[in-house]
């Protein structure tokens, strides 16, 4: 039985993993800093021998190897195999042929996939979505991404782009987001946006722990720190994430009403709240939507962690090889 590579490229960091696809177990998984600033060969070189790194450690012959998957970080050419846009690493990556040069050094196949709709297809097949036919995910972190899975596929749509979920507009008057627009969800409930409403509450002399707990160090003030305040009882806290569970459940009203998905997956760092961003969430819901049978839809905290996108990308690779 062939095994399936996936493969996370991040800003920061590279991940690489061997998975046997019919369990959804990691076999062996290696990681490796991005050197974005040094470029695209340097970047693509460092991707070549991270992989044939975990080949060599996980003792599976290459000849057992079906392909390679990859998340990329931005805009792809997915039948090209090219990178067009890529936000978070120095040059953007216009038109790079990443599929064909990863191929041509490994003798593989390689197929792309932007970052977290690999997530998205990572956790339909083998975690918090398995099971049902359509899914939403938001990936809460440092921004908010997300995917689509329409009748038991992952939903692409216009070059690879449906699913950006976290660029749904709330407010049509509001501040500017990171992707052009105006009043995005994403400049709303994302990790930062979360850290901004406790920095506000902190200069602004609100009766919060928030301050004390940064040690008054305005850079320390984070959204898993307000997450620890609000679990300690702090009103402040429990108010900014009912705040972002509230602007999370206009998004998701808006795919609800749009696609009537059975599942919501949330994942992500700012996910690691748990309860404190779904009870906001799902109360928004309930008062939300009126067209959708809400009592039929899940909304249910990601399981996968930071395997996801490994999952996904194998996965993804396996799909393609066996059409």
């Amino acid at each position: 039985m062939k095994k399936y590579i996936g493969f996370d490229m991040g800003g920061s960091n590279l991940r690489s993993g061997i998975m046997d696809t019919e369990t959804g177990k990691i076999l062996a998984s290696q990681k490796t800093e991005t050197e974005a600033e040094k470029g695209k060969d340097v970047v693509t070189g460092r991707m070549v021998d991270l992989i044939k790194k975990v080949i060599e450690d996980s003792d599976i012959p290459k000849k057992d190897i079906g392909a390679i998957g990859i998340g990329v970080p931005g805009l792809l050419d997915l039948e090209k195999g090219h990178t067009l846009f890529l936000p978070n690493l120095p040059g953007n990556w216009p038109d790079v042929p990443l599929a064909d040069i990863i191929s041509r050094e490994l003798g593989l196949p390689v197929y792309l996939l932007n970052d977290v709709r690999a997530i998205t297809y990572g956790e339909y097949k083998k975690g918090a979505g398995a099971g049902v036919k359509d899914m939403a995910c938001f990936a809460v972190g440092t921004g908010i991404g997300g995917g689509l899975i329409l009748d038991g596929k992952l939903h692409l749509g216009l070059g690879g782009t449906a699913g950006e979920l976290g660029h749904i507009v709330i407010d049509f008057n509001g501040p500017r987001c990171g992707c052009g627009n105006y009043g995005c969800v994403e400049a709303y409930a994302s990790g930062p946006a979360i850290a901004a409403m406790g920095f506000k509450a902190v200069t602004q002399g609100l009766t919060t722990n928030i301050g004390n707990m940064a040690g008054f160090d305005h850079n320390k003030i984070d959204a898993s720190l307000i997450a620890d305040a609000a679990l300690s009882g702090d009103g402040i806290a429990k108010d900014i994430y009912n705040r972002a569970g509230f602007y999370l459940g206009i998004a998701i009203a808006n795919v609800l009403v749009t696609a009537s998905v059975q599942r919501v997956v949330i994942g992500g760092g700012v996910s690691a709240a748990g309860d404190l961003l779904l009870d906001p969430i799902k109360k928004t819901l309930k008062e939300r939507v009126s067209i959708v049978p809400i009592d039929e839809v899940e909304v249910v905290l990601a399981s996968l962690g930071s395997d996801a996108g490994l999952v996904g990308t194998a996965m993804w690779a396996r799909d393609h090889e066996m059409k």
